[in-house]
């Protein structure tokens, strides 16, 4: 390991006393308080290092993060305002960031011997990011005079005279991303840059991360959005948990544009005698709730976007989070709203409202306005159908009048939708039990080995070949289509290509395809449940079958043959994944030839094993 050089502060001069003056102190002095040697401490044990390499590594630039912005606050009036914001708000990011990287192998889709030899790097540069993505306003958002008359900018060094500061009037709220660049190097010595450099793509994405290019940083910045919206929801009485699994800020944008996509290119608005996707007023977009939530998820699947809540009750407090919808009076997703098309027929929907300005940029371009009435009902509900009143509804037959949507009746005693309610961290326990709070999956000793129980158990899988035909709960099934050879052939297909295209990753920490034993294992029933999200059609396939769609895709991916059976002759093997602490399983089918979805195998997943039992037998 390198040897780092830590610069010696310069000797405080003696200067009078004033009473409109902070004093300057050192690194040491500022970051000795109890709160913040417990968030030190905190970060030593994310980092899992030795003392020595902890305080070259983390220690040392922190003490020099703290020499630069002494008892400056990190913001004026919104989050960690108060005197030393800047200080505590670093600190917490850090510890934010050093939680969320251990749920990531990096870099993603890496052989896991490269892997590991970058661990430690990219846990560095997670943390150096979110150390410094705030430091530029010190150097654009303050005026900061010192008690000899000067100016002082962040560039002349660490302060050593008191100082006093105050906000720019009318300053660029965007500008202070950019301006770290101009002073990270005071805290980034050139070794530890040196030794960052040798990793060609981590290097690319800290050097955005750090210009505040976030939509060109990768993972790195994304882990440095997650962290930063949990610091800042924590010191604002939010819910931090809930930002840091929040999806990447760019999300907003895709949100919107996968709306756009499915407005203007497949749903079908303002139907006269025919299902409607949704209804368009003068002053409002509205867009039956489940269906649009489902295409919505779909596409953003196709896309690649990672993160997407699997079911709409979440999806719809991220859209509300993001600004893409409008929430009701009880600021919550779901509109109740009587459609009547002034003909005869009326009828109520959970609708979802949208300003037609994010479809539709220019006016000119909007459709016509529905030709009948929009009612918003008094004391509007915020909920969705509960899933199992759903089944139901689907269940019964339905009553198919002109100009009815193909949409879901109201339930009346639903489940309340909405953000959760905020949980208030008004003291440093509180702080730290939920910085401790890591999914017992994920493993703090050793950030290669973060596999360790990473992936999320899956619900029990059904082993086809082996129903139990004497149960008296025995469902009897119907025989498969002839489409279900399709869907099987289809679902290959998509699997190949996705993995060709990086789509779908592999031998990651939430992948669902792996490698083992030299050939590929799906996990089950994950990969099948992605596939049937990115193509809502198959729910509609499964329901003359009594099937989910993912069961469809499941048993038709059966019908191809193309997997290994266990000495048990049973289609899905136990896979264990290894780790320091503690050792989970995963299911999935064994394909018979990687070739099937891989032109070069690569190589094992190191962390998982097939089942001895399964082997031996």
């Amino acid at each position: 390991m390198f040897s780092l050089l830590r610069r010696k502060k310069a000797a405080n001069p003696a200067v009078p006393s004033h009473t409109n003056f902070l004093q300057p102190a050192s690194g040491v002095e500022l970051l000795n308080t109890p709160r913040r040697q417990k968030l030190l401490e905190n970060i030593w044990q994310r980092a899992s290092l030795s003392r020595l390499q902890f305080a070259k590594l983390y220690r040392h630039p922190l003490e020099r993060f703290a020499e630069l912005v002494q008892q400056l606050p990190a913001s004026e009036n919104h989050h960690h305002a108060h005197l030393g914001g800047m200080l505590d708000h670093g600190l917490e990011i850090v510890a934010y960031a050093l939680k969320i990287r251990q749920t990531y192998l990096l870099p993603i889709g890496a052989p896991p011997e490269s892997q590991s030899a970058q661990a430690e790097a990219w846990t560095a540069a997670a943390a150096y990011g979110a150390l410094i993505h705030d430091l530029g306003k010190i150097a654009v958002d303050m005026y900061i005079e010192t008690a000899a008359g000067e100016t002082w900018h962040p560039w002349h060094g660490p302060l050593s005279h008191p100082y006093r500061f105050k906000y720019v009037k009318d300053r660029n709220y965007q500008l202070h991303g950019a301006a770290a660049s101009l002073i990270y190097a005071q805290v980034l010595t050139p070794e530890i840059l040196d030794w960052l450099c040798g990793f060609p793509e981590l290097w690319a994405q800290l050097i955005f991360t750090l210009a505040g290019q976030y939509e060109h940083a990768g993972i790195l910045g994304e882990i440095v959005i997650k962290a930063d919206q949990a610091s800042v929801a924590q010191a604002l009485g939010g819910n931090p948990e809930r930002a840091v699994s929040a999806p990447r800020q760019s999300l907003q944008r895709q949100l919107a544009d996968g709306l756009r996509h499915l407005v203007r290119d497949k749903f079908k608005l303002n139907q006269a005698d025919g299902p409607s996707d949704g209804w368009l007023s003068d002053d409002a977009l509205w867009l039956v709730s489940k269906p649009t939530a489902d295409q919505l998820r779909a596409y953003l699947l196709a896309q690649g976007i990672e993160g997407i809540p699997s079911s709409n009750a979440p999806f719809f407090n991220l859209l509300q989070d993001q600004g893409v919808i409008q929430r009701n009076a009880q600021d919550k997703a779901i509109w109740k709203v009587t459609v009547d098309n002034d003909r005869g027929w009326r009828n109520t929907f959970t609708l979802l409202k949208l300003s037609p300005a994010l479809i539709w940029n220019d006016p000119k371009d909007r459709p016509q306005s529905y030709f009948g009435t929009l009612e918003v009902e008094a004391g509007n509900p915020s909920v969705e159908p509960s899933e199992e009143k759903l089944k139901q509804v689907r269940a019964q037959p339905q009553h198919k009048t002109a100009g009815i949507a193909e949409a879901e009746p109201i339930d009346q005693h639903p489940t309340h939708l909405g953000p959760a309610s905020p949980n208030e961290h008004e003291d440093l326990e509180d702080l730290l039990t939920l910085f401790n709070r890591v999914p017992s999956s994920l493993s703090t000793e050793n950030n290669s080995t973060s596999m360790t129980d990473t992936l999320p158990p899956e619900p029990t899988t059904v082993d086809t070949d082996v129903k139990s035909e004497s149960s008296a709960n025995t469902e009897v099934m119907k025989p498969m289509t002839s489409n279900s050879t399709d869907l099987g052939l289809k679902f290959v297909d998509w699997l190949k290509t996705g993995i060709a295209s990086r789509h779908l990753i592999i031998n990651d920490v939430r992948a669902l395809v792996h490698t083992v034993d030299g050939t590929a294992m799906l996990v089950t029933p994950g990969i099948f449940k992605r596939y049937a999200q990115e193509f809502p059609d198959v729910e509609q396939q499964a329901k003359p079958l009594r099937l989910e769609g993912w069961e469809l895709v499941q048993r038709s991916f059966e019908k191809q043959k193309l997997h290994r059976k266990t000495a048990k002759k049973l289609n899905i093997w136990d896979c264990n994944v290894i780790g320091p602490r503690r050792t989970n399983q995963l299911k999935g089918y064994l394909l018979q030839d990687p070739h099937v979805l891989f032109t070069e195998v690569p190589f094992d997943n190191v962390s998982l094993s097939l089942d001895t039992k399964e082997v031996a037998e």
